[in-house]
């Protein structure tokens, strides 16, 4: 079974548009949890322009699902895994003054800096992630500075869907069969919605969670948070 585990930095960007807690990202966390999600996302960015450092420490006191946190692995965030001890840590390459996630880690070049990473969040007791393209040279490289799981970073695939759906896939396809010959647990995300979710789902079968926030929180406000939840497990069977 997949997973889906929401990501909800984009509530609190809209919380944080206006100001107060309106609304509430604890509670929403919690409604998502309650509608089904099997896990909660969060990228705690030093700039705090969504999810804040408060709201993870929050979060991690009340979340019962798989709590998932994101971020480049500077000082800060390794304190944050380090304090909450989340099941998940998801590493990601990009600095602070990135919009969004837009690549995955070159496992090769940074295999020192990663496995010394990687290394220190297992002795706390957390499952280690990493960013990845779909390139089995990556996903190889994922195994040797020894990742728990890769997550495959969607974009392309996503960006392509629509004029190609089977070339859009078949590089994930292949990354995901080499991910599973190594022995490594398998995530994908970004841009991942309700047209392109479930071709990826069966193509890649064995795939252990998604994570989505954009699309699934834009669904939100046509369809409502709870139906929009369902129509994405659904998606996932």
């Amino acid at each position: 079974m997949t997973k889906l585990s929401v990501n909800i930095n984009k509530i609190a960007t809209l919380r944080n548009a206006r100001g107060g807690n309106n609304p509430d990202v604890i509670q929403v966390a919690l409604d998502c949890e309650r509608f089904g999600a099997q896990g909660i996302t969060v990228h705690p960015r030093p700039d705090e322009r969504h999810i804040r450092y408060d709201d993870v420490m929050q979060l991690a006191r009340v979340v019962k699902t798989e709590f998932n946190i994101e971020g480049y692995p500077d000082d800060r965030y390794m304190e944050i895994i380090k304090k909450v001890r989340p099941a998940q840590a998801t590493l990601v390459p990009d600095g602070p003054d990135v919009l969004t996630s837009n690549a995955g880690w070159d496992t090769v070049q940074h295999q020192k800096q990663l496995t010394e990473i990687i290394r220190t969040i297992q002795s706390w007791g957390v499952r280690t992630s990493v960013f990845v393209d779909p390139d089995i040279k990556m996903v190889a490289g994922a195994k040797t500075i020894g990742a728990d799981r890769i997550e495959l970073y969607t974009e392309p695939y996503a960006a392509e869907f629509a004029r190609d759906k089977a070339g859009a896939v078949a590089g994930y396809v292949v990354a995901a069969q080499e991910a599973q010959k190594l022995g490594l647990g398998l995530n994908a995300g970004h841009d991942l919605d309700l047209d392109n979710l479930k071709y990826l789902k069966t193509n890649i079968p064995y795939l252990d969670e998604v994570s989505i926030g954009h699309a699934l929180v834009c669904d939100a406000l046509y369809y409502g948070l709870e139906n929009t939840i369902q129509m994405y497990l659904r998606q996932l069977q």
